[in-house]
């Protein structure tokens, strides 16, 4: 049995889990991927787009224009029926992007590449034991790994969540459906349709958005979704696809061939805690939901970008280890709203008359101004507020990409935030040197509003404390004596 030594090991090399490895890699922390796939192919149509705070969050370390530029751009935020216009949304990513996860995981993989962060591939995590100092982690090739934390990003069935005992509490399915990547010998009826069971569709897996409409395309992979008269559970196969098309539409078009067959349904459930002494959960492992308003793999690459930092500051020894009970703080409350939110969707969503009324009545509610901008930035993730105790309206808050001019130049806030280190943004005059090691000072001056999505309008501060993870820390003046003490708690004592 061979025993390799990490800082950090992540199991699962999904969206959450790469996103975690960059971030860990650009702090200088040792990490390790564990991924069952050979490759980073995703088989079948999974997550379908990145929100507006996932692209500001690709933003901050440079590479979102990676994803843009294979995305369909278009207006996608939802809430059940009900569709937004975000054009409006203080953000440079005021829409959705359209792209499919597997495209998704392409990117992130060839940006861990550059980054040269090694991914096991082909292995999976078979079990672990932790102690005072470190994990083992055992690995389906008899290796064994020890590390000094554990990370499970491993998915909705996480092993890292059940070997560590933590409780995934939650709500059981009330609807499924059935969804295949396939192929049809007869021309189909595309397009979507409702009947007394839900909602069922037929249409090619690529398509391109034109004018604000989806346009799908005439060629490849065409995409099936059917909502099942019963729930449904285990492995779907293509005889139970074919039966419940044909109880849809008639006849099942001559389905065969199928690329993949997948079940997914309305089951709701959050890790009580995210974190085991020296195993943590992100992404899918510490919550699962309906995929309404396509927040999942939002989610999850959040969870990354808040923990990721944090993390690094423990293993480098620069903060204690209280820092990593912030992750569970901030996060789990996220977690919380967005399977209140999907749960509320999917009540809507139901064919039945009485939800239809209800539906059409929120419809009428979301037309209001101000309900539709503090729905669609919650869908978008805008809206996330940390509590960090009372304070000016940005803190807990995601700070505005900025035009701000310094002694370089003109340049924007989010490029300032590509190395992943926090940044103390001074509109005065001051000195940050016990701090000057971790923490970036950056002097320069800003003309113009500071707005926030639903808020509008917040009066500017003196200077601005922004954690790696874009979210601000501390507002006040440059002498102020919360400062230091600010300091203290996000990025650890002063240096000597």
């Amino acid at each position: 049995m061979r025993t390799t030594e990490h800082a950090v090991v992540i199991a699962g090399g999904g969206p959450t889990g790469m996103m975690l490895a960059a971030e860990l890699t650009l702090a200088n922390v040792d990490v390790v991927v564990v991924e069952r796939r050979e490759n980073q192919t995703v088989v079948g149509a999974r997550a379908g787009g990145l929100h507006s705070r996932t692209l500001e969050v690709l933003d901050q370390r440079g590479v979102a224009d990676r994803f843009v530029e294979a995305g369909q751009v278009g207006q996608m935020t939802g809430f059940a029926m009900t569709h937004f216009d975000i054009s409006d949304f203080p953000t440079r990513f005021n829409y959705g992007l359209g792209l499919w996860q597997s495209r998704t995981e392409e990117l992130l993989a060839a940006w861990l590449d550059e980054l040269e962060v090694p991914i096991l591939r082909g292995l999976e995590v078979t079990g672990f034991a932790q102690d005072d100092t470190g994990v083992d982690v055992h690995l389906s090739d008899d290796r064994t790994l020890r590390a000094a934390y554990l990370v499970g990003c491993d998915g909705g069935r996480s092993l890292i969540r059940k070997t560590a005992g933590i409780e995934f509490a939650g709500w059981d399915a009330t609807m499924s459906h059935l969804i295949g990547i396939i192929e049809l010998a007869e021309e189909p009826e595309w397009g979507v349709r409702r009947d007394a069971d839900g909602m069922h569709g037929i249409g090619r897996l690529e398509y391109e958005i034109r004018d604000g409409e989806v346009v799908y395309s005439d060629e490849g992979p065409i995409r099936v979704m059917i909502t099942e008269k019963q729930v449904g559970s285990g492995e779907p196969t293509l005889e139970e696809l074919s039966e419940a098309m044909t109880a849809v539409f008639g006849t099942d078009y001559g389905v065969h061939s199928p690329t993949s067959l997948s079940r997914f349904s309305d089951t709701s459930r959050q890790a009580e805690s995210y974190r085991d002494r020296r195993v943590l959960l992100a992404g899918d492992a510490a919550h699962i939901h309906y995929p309404a308003g396509g927040q999942g793999l939002n989610l999850g690459v959040q969870d990354a970008v808040n923990l990721g930092w944090k993390l690094a500051q423990v293993v480098n020894g620069t903060s204690p280890e209280a820092l990593l009970d912030t992750y569970q703080a901030e996060r789990h409350p996220v977690g919380a709203q967005v399977l209140r939110n999907t749960m509320a969707q999917t009540a809507l969503m139901r064919p039945d008359p009485r939800s239809q009324a209800a539906r059409d009545i929120v419809a009428e509610l979301l037309g209001m101004e101000e309900a539709r901008k503090t729905i669609a930035a919650m869908m978008c993730g805008l809206d996330i507020h940390y509590d960090l105790g009372e304070g000016h309206p940005l803190l807990g808050r995601r700070m505005p990409d900025l035009e701000v001019t310094t002694s370089d130049g003109p340049t924007r806030l989010f490029t300032l935030l590509h190395n992943a280190r926090p940044i103390l943004l001074n509109l005065t005059d001051t000195e940050l040197t016990p701090w000057s090691d971790r923490v970036q000072l950056v002097n320069a001056e800003y003309d113009g509003p500071w707005e926030l999505p639903a808020l509008g309008e917040v009066p500017a501060p003196a200077a601005v404390l922004i954690r790696p993870d874009g979210h601000v820390a501390w507002t006040g003046t440059p002498t102020d004596p919360s400062l230091p003490e600010a300091l203290t708690h996000w990025f650890g004592p002063p240096a000597a």
